[in-house]
């Protein structure tokens, strides 16, 4: 593995929209003159632009108004200059990933929609004879990724099968399953913060927690290096087969969907609070609460983000009524509420 130049941090592609409630920064009303000096200014450093880009092609829900300019960069020199056009006019960016874990607003994205292109789908791998250190771009399918390294022996990795969408975007979430999270195999993270300034952030300024990273600069995340140990193939192998068996019966499939909806809640399963409140099943317009897992809301065909919000609000309600437990959503709202 090539290790980073001393210049820059490694982050993820950016997340520089704030999680969850929040999240709708990106949604500020910006003039119409603002948003065409930053097409332009775009477009005339070779950056194709699309305007008015629907966002439910690029989630894993389905749903999703449209982006005011989208863009998705070939480069990381390609990024850096995005980013700084944007900064320049002070216009709000949010950083996609692979569509997975959100819900886009009907309205859509107020802004600079960015996501990263196929040339962020690397991995650079250095093996010994105690395990591996890899450099992983943050386009890469955390699927496959999992599948690389237990066919090379290599641990630490194997709770990730089945978690949809890329790497980049489960490192924002620190996600996991089955007791293990990205977060404890991370060494540092490459990205290009706001201002269009590389950046190398190690382990230790990365706030990594249940379901969360927290960034310390607002930054796209393009590459993570992560450091794995050694590992018996077969075990691993194993670990991953019983894994996706036990996905496949119980989670819903055939459906578009974002992945669990709630944060488990302290010693307790949203999902079965859920179900204990009568609300299995439950639907509103085409988005429903899966009968297989209540923690998972499918999208039946036609589902609006309004319909998914509306049983979120309805879940967390029930909940705080029946148990006196504050659910906290995973899924993140993003755009124009």
């Amino acid at each position: 593995m090539s290790a980073p130049r001393p210049s820059m941090v490694p982050t993820t592609p950016m997340a520089i929209a704030p999680p969850a409630a929040s999240a709708s920064s990106a949604a500020r009303a910006v003039p119409e003159a603002v948003r065409d000096a930053v097409a332009a200014a775009l477009a005339a450093a070779g950056t194709r632009v699309r305007r008015d880009e629907p966002l439910a092609r690029h989630t894993s829900f389905r749903i999703g108004g449209p982006a005011d300019l989208f863009v998705a960069a070939m480069s990381v020199p390609e990024l850096q200059a995005v980013l700084r056009a944007a900064h320049a006019y002070g216009y709000p960016v949010f950083f996609l990933g692979g569509g997975t874990n959100l819900l886009v607003s009907d309205r859509g994205v107020r802004g600079l929609v960015v996501a990263l292109a196929k040339p962020f789908d690397f991995v650079e791998w250095e093996l010994g004879g105690d395990g591996g250190a890899l450099r992983v771009g943050a386009a890469v399918p955390f699927k496959r990724l999992v599948s690389q390294t237990v066919a090379a022996g290599l641990a630490g990795l194997e709770f990730g099968e089945g978690i949809p969408g890329t790497i980049g975007g489960g490192l924002l979430m620190n996600a996991g399953a089955f007791g293990g999270e990205i977060g404890r195999v991370v060494t540092a993270l490459e990205a290009v913060d706001e201002g269009g300034e590389r950046v190398l952030l190690p382990r230790e300024r990365l706030g990594f927690a249940y379901r969360r990273m927290a960034l310390p600069t607002r930054a796209v995340i393009t590459a993570v290096c992560l450091r794995l140990a050694r590992g018996d193939a077969a075990v691993l192998a194993a670990a991953v087969a019983d894994a996706k068996a036990r996905r496949d019966r119980h989670q819903p499939k055939g459906h578009p969907n974002a992945g669990s909806i709630f944060k488990n809640p302290p010693g307790a399963f949203a999902g079965r609070l859920i179900e204990e409140a009568g609300l299995k099943g439950a639907r509103l317009g085409e988005a429903m609460f899966s009968e297989r897992h209540a923690n998972f809301i499918v999208n039946l065909g036609r589902a609006r983000a309004a319909d998914v919000q509306g049983l979120i609000d309805l879940a967390t309600r029930a909940v705080r009524r029946q148990r006196g437990i504050e659910l906290e959503p995973e899924v993140r709202f993003v755009g124009e509420w």
